[in-house]
């Protein structure tokens, strides 16, 4: 008997994305058939990079895991998960502080779409106190923020802040 396939949708802004998000990503991997990379296009925040950057740069991270797929999307993401044949989304718990919202968000999307699951994973330790605001926040006022986000992203990130890339990396 062939075994269902399943695909998780792991969504966000990812404005950047950082290890943190790559760390989960990967964690999903283990766990489903093919992670969906949902770059969010409508965002209550202002982005540092466009939809197009954005999802450039997270290609170019998983360019060589074709179980990751990268791509925008806009509207509800119960409509898109739904759109993509999918019936979990995947969201990632960093502290008890994002465990509210979140909750909040799950609520949400089961009563928008009934057949559409959130799974939480914990992010890995080392991650706990990443985010892209904090990572844009150093970034933007010369802080290193290397190791913080993917080689490619870590670029992108010094050259969007009009920082030059270091010639020994």
């Amino acid at each position: 008997m062939e075994q269902e396939s399943r695909p998780v949708v792991y969504p966000g802004t990812f404005d950047p994305l950082t290890n943190g998000h790559v760390s989960l990503i990967r964690r999903g991997c283990e766990i489903f058939d093919r992670v969906i990379v949902a770059v969010a296009n409508d965002t209550p925040k202002n982005p540092l990079f466009t939809i197009e950057e954005r999802v450039r740069m997270a290609q170019e991270v998983f360019v060589d895991q074709p179980q990751v797929e990268v791509e925008p999307f806009s509207g509800l993401l119960v409509d898109y998960v739904e759109r993509r044949g999918c019936r979990v989304i995947l969201r990632g718990l960093r502290a008890v502080s994002d465990f509210e919202y979140e909750l909040q968000l799950a609520l949400m999307n089961r009563k928008l779409k009934r057949q559409v699951q959130t799974v939480f994973l914990m992010t890995d330790y080392q991650w706990l106190f990443i985010s892209s605001t904090i990572v844009k926040n150093a970034a933007k006022l010369g802080g290193e923020v290397r190791g913080m986000v993917p080689d490619p992203v870590y670029r992108e990130v010094r050259k969007k802040y009009g920082y030059p890339y270091p010639i020994n990396s």
